[in-house]
């Protein structure tokens, strides 16, 4: 296929993803993630919204500073301010671009600019212009373009281009528009704007309606040629377009689609599991593409196709995704260079201070567990690899409880460099062991969710706890992994109040 058939992929997962309730990420998790998205070959990667916040600005820059070969972007409203900021964290970058926006529906100049469609036009024109000064690089994304008039939108991204953008984003910001109208509304700006073959257009859908991919395809196969999208769909709202998806279909029905992307499809399972673990929101089971029950089949009828002939009722292989089964990888007898190989093969590159730290977990874990898998040393690596400084340090952890025995929970924290410990009782073991928690460190946070899950199969099998937490104002996510589930539970708030402390250091750095 020829280049004007390929798709860019222009990832922004650290940006509207990181929008979802409770689902912020640190530096230390966007750089984590910006790195795998190199390795799934993402064209852009959209680091997030420099003004917003002198966190989010560090994060860009740091991405931008040191993550290479990919384009990064930066968000940014139409003003002075914005682009000179987001310029500022961008300006080390490959090709680094400058994403501008500006509303141009009705409803949006109305009630949230209160200006007149030229006043519009004329800043956006004068936007472009400022950001082009910076970089040629220069996307400008007219909000809720879906549910504006078609005239207008195409009147300024004629202005735009002239004024020196090379992508026009033309996004269903509420996610309100049906496949079909919405693949007229490219065809109509295709066919309407004198000057679009300087430029490509691109789209951003929301999943309100549930049709974001939906949507997006109907674009491609109407001549837009850069969809934005998130891994696992994340998003405000209802979500975005779900990059997996999107790929998947693209490449699966190559038949009709005619197009390609350069997405490495074997990254997109190590991916999406990467993007449940740092912002603790899992996927749905029966999720397209990623969902643990995607390549399932209970029925017997589908079971016995299956053993017949795979492609009776798969129409996707999932080694194509990155999928394993749980392999068999180690036991507590394999060594340091096993170690190390292995997690080469599952796409991680350490240092020798962190391949110690996870060395020894390992062995720790193998003691316990019969059988290890790769789900059990990616807990380990997350665990490691994602680690923050830990105020709050989980030193031994007894409960007692039963059917006809008052829970209790007795722990043992180091806090300061020194060692405290709490009793507590509860109405059952898990809550005990948070109520002995809270009184040691004394925190005023309240515990939104609690979930708990296995990693693998098995009685012996790690339970993974995931809790949402606020405190301060802020809505943190805190994780645990242990073959016992209570300890789990309690390495998951130790976790989340840990991230607390961290967000009111880095607050504080921040406003000094």
């Amino acid at each position: 296929m020829s280049e004007n058939d390929k798709i860019y992929i222009f990832d922004t997962t650290l940006r509207d993803g990181e929008q979802s309730p409770g689902a912020s990420m640190n530096m230390q998790e966007k750089f984590r993630l910006a790195q795998q998205l190199v390795k799934l070959r993402v064209d852009v990667i959209e680091a997030g919204f420099p003004v917003a916040s002198r966190g989010d600005f560090d994060c860009v820059k740091n991405i931008a500073d040191h993550i290479k070969g990919v384009q990064i972007a930066g968000l940014a409203r139409c003003n002075v301010k914005d682009i000179d900021t987001a310029w500022e964290a961008l300006k080390n970058g490959d090709n680094p671009r400058i994403h501008t926006f500006l509303a141009t529906s009705d409803i949006h100049l109305k009630y949230k600019l209160k200006m007149s469609r030229d006043q519009v036009l004329d800043l956006a024109v004068a936007s472009v212009k400022h950001a082009a000064s910076y970089t040629p690089n220069v996307e400008f994304s007219a909000e809720d373009a879906s549910r504006s008039d078609l005239d207008f939108v195409c009147k300024v991204f004629g202005a735009v281009i002239d004024a020196g953008a090379k992508v026009l984003n033309y996004p269903d910001t509420t996610g309100y528009a049906l496949p079909d109208e919405f693949g007229e509304h490219i065809r109509y700006l295709m066919n309407n704007i004198p000057n679009i073959e300087k430029a490509m257009l691109s789209v951003h859908c929301h999943n309100d309606l549930g049709l974001a991919v939906a949507n997006s395809l109907a674009a491609v196969n109407n001549g837009a040629r850069q969809v934005e999208c998130t891994i696992n769909g994340l998003g405000e709202r209802a979500g975005n377009t779900a990059m997996e998806e999107l790929v998947m279909a693209i490449r699966t029905r190559a038949d009709r689609m005619n197009v390609h992307t350069d997405i490495a499809t074997e990254h997109i399972h190590p991916s999406s599991r990467l993007v449940t673990i740092i912002t603790g929101m899992p996927v749905q089971p029966n999720k397209a593409i990623v969902g643990a029950n995607a390549f399932a089949h209970e029925s017997g009828i589908h079971q016995d196709g299956m053993l017949k002939e795979r492609t009776t009722y798969e129409i996707m292989n999932p080694c194509d995704i990155g999928l394993t089964k749980g392999n068999l990888v180690l036991g507590k007898h394999s060594g340091r260079h096993a170690l190390k190989d292995r997690i080469v093969t599952m796409g991680y590159s350490l240092s020798e201070e962190d391949l110690s730290r996870v060395f020894e977990r390992f062995k720790e874990l193998a003691d316990v567990k019969k059988e290890m898998f790769d789900e059990d040393l990616e807990a380990i690596l997350m665990d490691v690899v994602l680690r923050i400084p830990e105020e709050y340090e989980l030193m031994t952890l007894g409960v007692m409880s039963g059917s006809k025995v008052m829970p209790a929970a007795a722990v043992r924290l180091k806090i300061d460099n020194k060692e405290v410990e709490k009793a507590a009782i509860g109405i059952g073991p898990i809550d005990a062991t948070f109520r002995a928690i809270a009184d040691l460190t004394k925190t005023s946070s309240k515990l939104l969710y609690f979930a708990v899950s296995s990693i693998t199969g098995g009685t012996d099998a790690q339970g993974e706890v995931m809790v949402r937490i606020e405190g301060d104002g802020k809505i943190v996510i805190g994780q645990g992994s242990d073959p016992d589930i209570i300890t789990a539970a309690a390495k998951a708030y130790l976790n989340g109040l840990n991230r607390l402390v961290y967000l009111k250091k880095e607050q504080s750095k921040a406003g000094k």
